[in-house]
């Protein structure tokens, strides 16, 4: 195991995450590095996770509150392919004692309609002949990342891209279901998104992407808990108070949690690890 000194980006306002590999895994996590043996709380999940910006992010917030080691699993740009892709990781997760798991998007999986990158799973690489006859005057070399794509074929018309919604809905929940299934400890799951889940929705509009109520429901049998981490009107009133981040970031650390998020969806971690744990 070993950590990178690295800066997010050199110069005035930069924090340095001290990106660490555990054991035999790719991905690199926020450090510093925690030592596995023992107790501990795995917390899996994206940029959030990672708390982007922020000196302090919800997972170290929630060992601060519960007195519980939390290990900081947070990977940006990675979802279920990534994860469930690398045994390394897998073997950390084996050890946990309670694993959370940020809800991540269901546009960032590899399906029949077309492929993500392997490790960046929000990297769009390649649409399937399928997806091209569905959408036959798209060019889709302009894409590079799977949320401009599909707010593309979501504007071209809703009809066809429910044939979309539908196919990544369903590799979602196989994809959620064999990651939980891998799991022989207590397993949660925590929802991050600005707005509670809602019943449907097919527009590519709100984080987590595509992702509805009836899908966590799905899962409820496969998993010890559901948190809904819902940030507060007066936490997002807050903008970027309370992050680091080089002047020319402002836009990408607008669109992340700000440290008073932060604060609040440690709250409701911190409430999962003492009832789960």
């Amino acid at each position: 195991m070993g950590c990178i000194m690295t800066l997010e980006a050199p110069g005035e306002g930069s924090l340095d995450y001290m990106p660490c590999r555990y054991g035999r895994s790719r991905l690199l996590f926020r450090g510093p590095r925690r030592d596995l043996s023992g107790r501990f709380v795995a917390v899996l999940g994206g940029i959030e996770t990672y708390g982007r910006y922020v000196r302090q992010p919800y997972p170290h917030l929630a060992e601060q509150a519960t007195g519980t080691r939390v290990v900081n699993l947070g990977c940006p740009s990675a979802g279920p392919d990534a994860w469930l892709s690398d045994p390394g990781l897998m073997e950390v997760l084996q050890k946990a004692a309670l694993t959370v798991i940020q809800v991540p998007p269901a546009s960032d999986l590899t399906n029949r309609l077309y492929s993500v990158h392997p490790r960046r799973n929000d990297r769009f690489v390649k649409a399937s002949p399928i997806l091209r006859s569905v959408y036959r005057g798209v060019d889709f070399t302009d894409f590079a990342f799977t949320r401009h794509m599909l707010r593309t074929l979501f504007e071209a018309g809703p009809e066809r891209f429910a044939v979309v919604v539908d196919e990544l809905r369903a590799a979602w929940l196989s994809r959620m279901d064999r990651l939980l299934s891998t799991l022989p400890g207590r397993k949660a799951l925590l929802w991050t998104g600005h707005r509670p889940p809602a019943a449907r929705s097919d527009a590519p509009l709100h984080e987590p992407l595509l992702v509805d109520a009836d899908m966590l429901r799905s899962l409820a049998p496969a998993t010890d808990g559901l948190a809904l981490a819902v940030p507060t009107p007066a936490a997002l009133a807050r903008g970027t108070e309370g992050m680091v981040f080089p002047a020319l970031s402002e836009p990408a650390a607008r669109g992340l949690p700000n440290a008073a998020v932060h604060r609040e969806t440690a709250t409701v971690l911190a409430g999962l690890i003492r009832s789960l744990a």
